[in-house]
């Protein structure tokens, strides 16, 4: 009996799937069972040429930087500082605790580059505080989710690092193209924010006097400038994405350290041992991505996708419609780097063969994969977030579906007209 090694792998991934193995384990056994059925005494080359492709990769050296930088301001209270600094800023305002919620994941964003990141590190802070203020706590747990998910769009990028690894477009053009779509996303959040909390009747924030918020601004401007310095290099051409993130995380920690004073020795081996086991984890996903995507191309996957797509429609709208619904679909239930490393490389060669810019391409499934860890029911950042607010899965549900419809709006609006994408790209870089 013939046994069709493509059709085993998908089998195996699909089992491993539902035992809930890891993914990245998922992967390897199921090409490892391939590679045993079609090239038995070719497995040595092949595990050569990807392990070098995978360590000659420049690009996601940024990755693990990033992951570091994050690392070390969640530990060194930097985030702290800026919390004060946003709630000076608006406070004052009704509903201010619920802006600051928005703003200050904006900021945060340009840290991170993680919408995990963002709602595990200053989520419990931002849902505490709007709780003492007297804002329902399913209104918390949800305003935190959504405004986590500006993280991965705003730059740095963690998943649009991962993208530029896979199609081979520009890091700085990705970053800078996901600049508009991030700041849509929070204006309108604010003002949905603004207007529930006239509906509500929500109270004003922290309100200082202009003598405070001198000084709580002069204590943020430190960690502000992490964002200055990292996106002022990259796009001052001072250095690449890669050589920026390790600029920022040794900035990161000269203020932890000399200036905030909130970074110990002790500290710092935590840090550099949960990064560690984060990079870990990155490393062998990318590296069993990689083994992965070179069995769909050797069995020209990608070619076979491209064929049933091309006799459903020939329309780039329609292509993009149905890219959005479905990885919108995948961000429900699947890890954000799951859904890039085994879906992104089957559909790049339709997204050329459309004439879709890979830079414009790559910020719509960013944001469509960010808006995925939100919708019901499960979303991971929803998990997160109601865990840390101890609310109701259901109260949550209901406050947070209104602010996901508002994101697919700006998801369809990005898809639909490019520009919001790429202007500051073909205009800046």
């Amino acid at each position: 009996m013939n046994i069709n090694p493509i059709v085993v792998l998908f089998v195996v991934m699909a089992v491993c799937f539902v035992i809930r193995m890891p993914v990245a384990f998922s992967m390897l056994a199921a090409s490892i069972v391939y590679l045993l059925l079609a090239m038995p005494d070719r497995l040595g080359q092949v595990f050569t040429v990807i392990t070098g492709n995978m360590y000659s990769n420049y690009t996601m050296l940024a990755a693990p930087l990033f992951v570091f930088m994050a690392n070390v301001l969640n530990e060194g209270a930097v985030t702290d500082k800026i919390f004060d600094f946003c709630n000076g800023l608006l406070g004052r305002l009704k509903g201010g605790t619920g802006l600051v919620n928005v703003l200050l994941s904006l900021i945060f964003s340009g840290m991170t580059g993680s919408a995990i990141a963002d709602a595990s590190g200053i989520g419990l802070m931002e849902i505490n505080q709007m709780k003492k203020e007297g804002y329902d706590t399913e209104f918390s747990c949800a305003l935190t989710a959504a405004t986590a998910t500006v993280g991965p769009i705003f730059p740095p990028s963690i998943p649009m690092v991962i993208y530029a690894m896979l199609s081979g477009a520009s890091v700085g053009k990705l970053f800078m193209g996901g600049m508009v779509p991030a700041i849509l996303i929070s204006a309108v959040l604010a003002l949905y924010v603004i207007i529930i909390a006239r509906k509500s009747n929500y109270p004003a924030g922290v309100v200082m006097t202009l003598r405070q918020f001198l000084s709580a601004t002069v204590k943020a401007l430190p960690a502000i400038l992490t964002v200055v310095i990292l996106l002022g290099a990259i796009y001052g051409g001072v250095c690449t994405p890669t050589e920026a993130g390790a600029l920022a995380s040794a900035y990161a920690i000269v203020i932890s350290l000399l200036i905030y004073r909130s970074l110990g020795w002790n500290t710092l081996k935590t840090i550099l041992t949960k990064t560690a086991a984060n990079t870990a984890t990155l490393a062998l996903l990318t590296g069993t991505s990689m083994l992965f995507s070179y069995i769909i191309s050797l069995e020209q996957v990608s070619a076979t996708v491209a064929s049933i797509v091309m006799g459903l429609t020939s329309n780039k709208n329609v292509f993009l419609l149905i890219v959005n619904i479905a990885f919108l679909l995948l961000g429900c239930v699947l890890d954000v780097s799951t859904i890039q490393l085994v879906f992104v490389p089957m559909i790049l060669p339709l997204v050329n063969a459309f004439g879709i810019d890979l830079v414009h391409f790559g910020v719509v499934i960013a944001l469509n994969m960010m808006i995925g860890l939100s919708t019901p029911p499960f979303g991971m950042l929803l998990f997160i977030v109601t865990g840390q607010g101890k609310a109701k899965m259901a109260g949550v549900i209901r406050e947070i579906v209104p602010m996901v419809v508002i994101m697919i709006c700006i998801l369809l609006l990005i898809t639909y007209v490019p520009q919001t994408v790429m202007f500051l790209p073909n205009h800046l870089m």
